[in-house]
């Protein structure tokens, strides 16, 4: 058995004990089977438990032939700002926003409240009811979340950007919705540098025919002043009305428009964050995030638990590497998200937080964006908290929530994904379609319907898109994208994307099995595995970038390919490694191996609009070595 890094020491009232015993579960598995063949009774239990305020009817769970058609609360009628609004004191405070040369501000419930109830009316005497679409390109800001709960009170549909997006990506997104109202920002500031977005948002609006009026940010006040005391009132509408419109990376293709109900995704989420994060009332919640990113909706939600959420605008790095860390120790956070990426990046740079930062508030830290390596679980224990724990999350945009989550009744164990969180019927099936045994890698997949599952695409009327998305790969299946394997202790392994998974001799290999040993040698910032068409076949192609003062030597090369040959195997190691300048990213900072591969393999380079940094493939697609064996 392994060593666990984190044993918990739950209250016997923690929601999970108190259901474990009422179910009569022995145990998390015990009560996670209970969940997922009890969808009615669990899924009316997490609405009653979150206190959401609306009709829920009779019916929590309608069966139908396939996901799709499968309904939750056919009958309910809510609102989920009604619930969200309810929470917290007049005088406590709601949101703080945070910028790396501004002042912090400050929030209150009561001030959110009557800012919320003045942009609903403001927002109606534009025009907007329920089903408009209400979108917003802008920097993490409490004005873009006050926006976003106007338009929900509403019934109006949100889509969110972040001012990184360039002028084209966001026509991609927001043109295909068709949007009535914009807010925008004139500037952002990240790394000490403040950006001009004034002339990018005439574009914009250029590329938006159906816009009825743009907000700026620095006019939000003036916008809303003249309704300032107006009452709240909220717009209730069914379960599966749509509330948000998230979008695909596009990295392979135009962004898919997937649209999401507002309740679907706030009863799943608050499910995680009620049982699984144990979020109360009263906690100060981090997580690292742009407007352009599912986390972002995710810790709006937050506000749901009567939490209070601190929002950060700027690099993570801002004055100092641990920066993140920094501002969890003076806002004295109870729980921080950032990415598995910021975790990595301050262990090769031997960081160790715990010295110098009063971290004795923070009890949970949540990575996702990537896998994290099992070095970096060992690194979060010995260098930023060792009573801290630590939470590895798998889901992703396509749900707007988690598929594998925390769970604090359980430890934690090294490289491992806790569990699946309850009414998750998370399985790894392996080629034949059978549930992998203990260890064996397949596709992480999901075999029940859930609340957040999409609602559709947009303008995908016939759910043509949505099926070949998430159902092709095993019929009736939701399969998720994910190369995995379940563990005796019950946790997961991520070894990355499976569309990125390589194929060498005839066997499949994660991505994440070669960044884990290659990112281990202090030269090597950071690393990319791509397959490159090889005389009729394929071969695997390591592009790696140097730390600064560093080359990538024979002797360093030599070194690398006998650790993949030693601690993952022969397979592992690939023909040729190569040092790049820079890897592109996407704007949520993930890495994109398919951009490198299409490049690499002269094939046309699917919206590069997509792209934080798409100069960077200039130079994969001139590289001229990988011409010769």
């Amino acid at each position: 058995m392994k060593e666990a890094l984190w044993i918990p020491s739950p209250n016997p009232e923690h929601p999970l004990l108190t259901l474990q015993r009422e179910t009569g579960s022995k145990n998390y598995w015990e009560l996670h089977k209970w969940s997922i063949e009890n969808p009615s009774e669990f899924w009316s239990r997490v609405w009653d438990d979150l206190e959401i305020i609306g009709d829920k009817g009779n019916t929590p769970y309608k069966a139908g032939e396939d996901f799709i058609s499968t309904e939750f609360f056919p009958e309910a009628r809510l609102n989920i700002v009604e619930s969200i609004l309810s929470k917290g004191r007049d005088d406590e405070v709601a949101i703080t926003g945070l910028t790396e040369l501004d002042l912090p501000v400050a929030v209150t419930w009561g001030e959110l409240r009557q800012r919320v109830a003045a942009t609903a009316a403001a927002m109606r005497n534009l025009g907007v009811s329920k089903g408009d679409r209400v979108v917003a390109w802008a920097p993490n800001v409490p004005e873009a979340v006050i926006w976003a709960l106007g338009a929900l009170s509403i019934g109006a549909v949100v889509s969110t950007a972040s001012p990184d997006f360039s002028s084209a990506a966001v026509a991609d997104r927001f043109g295909q919705v068709e949007p009535k109202l914009l807010l925008v920002s004139e500037s952002y500031t990240y790394a000490g540098k403040r950006f001009d977005l004034r002339e990018k948002i005439l574009e914009i609006n250029s590329f938006l025919p159906t816009l009825v009026s743009t907000v700026r940010i620095n006019q939000f006040q003036d916008f809303i002043e003249p309704y300032l005391g107006a009452n709240l009132i909220f717009e209730r509408v069914p379960f599966n009305h749509p509330g948000f419109i998230l979008f695909s990376s596009g990295t392979t293709g135009k962004p898919k428009c997937i649209v999401h109900s507002a309740a679907g995704v706030y009863l799943k989420v608050g499910e995680e964050l009620h049982y699984q994060f144990s979020i109360t009332p009263g906690e100060k919640v981090l997580f690292f995030t742009t407007c352009g990113w599912m986390m972002w909706n995710w810790l709006v939600l937050v506000l749901g638990r009567g939490a209070s959420i601190v929002l950060y605008d700027g690099s993570p790095g801002f004055e100092r590497a641990d920066y993140l860390f920094f501002l969890a120790a003076r806002e004295k956070l109870d729980f921080l998200g950032l990415s598995a990426k910021y975790i990595d990046s301050l262990r090769k740079a031997e960081i160790t937080s715990s010295e110098n930062l009063d971290l004795a508030q923070l009890r949970m830290i949540g990575s996702t964006g990537s896998v994290l390596s099992p070095e970096s679980f060992e690194y979060v224990y010995k260098s930023i908290k060792a009573d801290v724990h630590l939470a590895s999350l798998s889901g992703g945009t396509d749900i707007c929530g988690c598929f594998l989550t925390p769970v604090p009744i359980l430890p934690v164990f090294r490289g491992e994904l806790q569990g699946p969180a309850l009414g998750m019927a998370v399985e790894v099936l392996n080629d034949s379609g059978s549930i992998a045994s203990y260890n064996e890698k397949g596709e992480l997949v999901c075999l029940k319907p859930f609340p957040s599952q999409p609602l559709g695409f947009w303008g995908d009327a016939d759910n043509e898109k949505y099926r070949s998305a998430y159902f092709e790969g095993f019929p009736g299946v939701w399969t998720h994208g994910d190369f995995a394997s379940r563990s005796q202790t019950g946790g997961f392994t991520i070894f990355g994307r499976s569309d990125a998974t390589l194929n060498s001799k005839g066997v499949r290999i994660g991505t994440a099995e070669i960044y884990r040993v290659v990112e281990k040698f202090e030269e090597i910032r950071e690393a990319m595995a791509v397959a490159q068409d090889w005389e009729d076949d394929s071969r695997v192609i390591l592009f790696v970038v140097m730390q600064p003062s560093e080359s990538l030597t024979e002797e360093l090369i030599s070194s690398m390919k006998k650790a993949l040959r030693i601690e993952a195997s022969p397979r592992h190691v690939p023909e040729k490694i190569i040092a790049a300048p820079e890897l592109p990213r996407t704007k949520s900072n993930k890495l994109v191996e398919l951009a490198v591969a299409d490049a690499i393999n002269g094939r046309q380079i699917r919206n590069r609009d997509a792209l934080a940094n798409p100069q960077a493939l200039d130079w994969f697609i001139q590289l001229t070595e990988l011409k010769q064996s």
